[in-house]
């Protein structure tokens, strides 16, 4: 089937009133952006409520469908063929001809038409053409029968000024909203599983992501940051253009691991790292941070350490995956591909120095006091940090 455009379908868009150009906008460019990659001469329009991308000539299909799968905002794809005939006779054979190459027997036994004519001109209104089109499908396809209520196959037909549009095909999209509809945020990124299914969760509900990651050589390797690296262009897939800094952590990690006690050694480190996250989520203009942490996962994850952990951010910080069990995560990473690259055997800076018993029930307080530790060198490690942070920017 030679299909001419896509029409694109947004759920919560619709509902966003007189401000419902703006995220139309948006997700017009982050679909230029997805396709920008796909061979193919892509353009793509808002037509009287509805984002269409036309084609022009040859262009890679099951590429452009790859591409807008990774788009928030999109609830379907619906391939679309474009016919300029306005003869009704003609119509009929070309809608019949589309139903038999859509639907071949066996696939589908019921159909309705469901006509739209937002060109008035046309002869026609949509119950004749209804009726019409679909005595050419019963004629056409004998394999068929109408059923108005719980169709097989639903064909639309929309007669406009420019052609005929004809498409009965619905792909799922993400749906959610374009990124960057509602401000933007930072990712505490790890080489873990749980951290980039938590940004991609948040970039779906239209927040634009950059990413910290705290890098701990020699005790973390090249090949991890690579790992890193990579997990932050999986999530840009999806969330678009992303800033990534990599954090030298060594030297607060091991001022932590000699002076501060080794039962608080995870949840200190964390505070530290959320403090760093924070100085570039103000830099970045971001709102808040994300999180990959649920409740109870590990030691620094009951609720007792995210009170301890919170008490350093004046910032918000998002948690998507704070509820939500492994599997639900793992379910959520294979998903997205990230899986894959989230469990190569790699050291993450998160795993070099674990205590043999980790506080569960950290009193604030306490962990504070046993930060004072710190006074005489925490200053200029964190100022060293920060001026020695590399940042790379990803996708585009």
């Amino acid at each position: 089937m030679n299909y001419q455009a896509f029409l694109i379908k947004y759920a919560e868009i619709g509902i966003k009133g007189k401000n419902r150009h703006l995220f139309e906008d948006k997700l017009v460019h982050h679909i230029n952006r997805a396709l920008a990659s796909v061979d193919g001469n892509f353009d793509v329009t808002k037509e009287m409520g509805r984002i269409y991308v036309h084609m022009d000539g040859e262009y890679d299909y099951d590429g452009a469908i790859e591409a807008l799968g990774t788009v928030f905002g999109i609830s379907g794809i619906c391939p679309v063929v474009i016919t300029e005939e306005m003869d009704m006779d003609r119509l009929k054979e070309i809608t019949a001809d589309f139903v038999k190459a859509v639907h071949p027997e066996g696939k589908a036994a019921t159909f309705k038409i469901n006509a739209r004519r937002p060109w008035k001109k046309f002869p026609k209104d949509t119950m004749e053409i209804n009726a019409d089109l679909g005595e050419a499908v019963l004629l056409g396809c004998p394999w068929m029968k109408v059923d108005v209520h719980h169709p097989d196959a639903t064909v639309n037909v929309e007669v406009r000024q420019s052609g005929v549009y004809i498409y009965s095909l619905e792909i799922p999209g993400l749906g959610g909203m374009p990124v960057g509809s509602n401000g933007s945020a930072e990712l505490l990124l790890s080489g873990g599983i749980d951290s980039p299914v938590a940004g991609w969760m948040i970039a779906k509900r239209g927040v634009q992501i950059d990413a910290v990651y705290f890098h701990a050589p020699p005790y973390t390797s090249e090949r991890a940051k690579q790992k890193v690296v990579d997990l932050a262009k999986i999530v840009a897939r999806y969330s678009g253009r992303m800033r990534l800094h990599i954090v030298n952590f060594t030297d607060i990690q091991l001022a932590i691991y000699e002076k501060c006690p080794h039962e608080e050694l995870t949840i200190i480190m964390r505070r530290y790292m959320m403090r760093i996250a924070e100085h570039f989520a103000e830099q970045d203009g971001a709102l808040g941070l994300i999180t990959g942490e649920s409740i109870g996962q590990v030691a620094s994850q009951t609720a007792h350490s995210l009170l301890c952990t919170n008490a350093v951010c004046k910032l918000p910080v998002y948690r998507p995956l704070i509820g939500f069990d492994k599997q639900e995560i793992i379910e959520i990473s294979q998903k997205i591909d990230a899986y894959e690259t989230s469990i190569l055997p790699f050291e993450d800076c998160c795993t070099i120095f674990v205590a043999k018993h980790p506080v569960t029930h950290p009193i604030l307080h306490v962990v504070e006091r046993s930060e004072h530790k710190l006074d005489d060198v925490i200053d200029d490690l964190m100022k060293t940090a920060l001026e020695t942070t590399e940042t790379i920017v990803i996708g585009s």
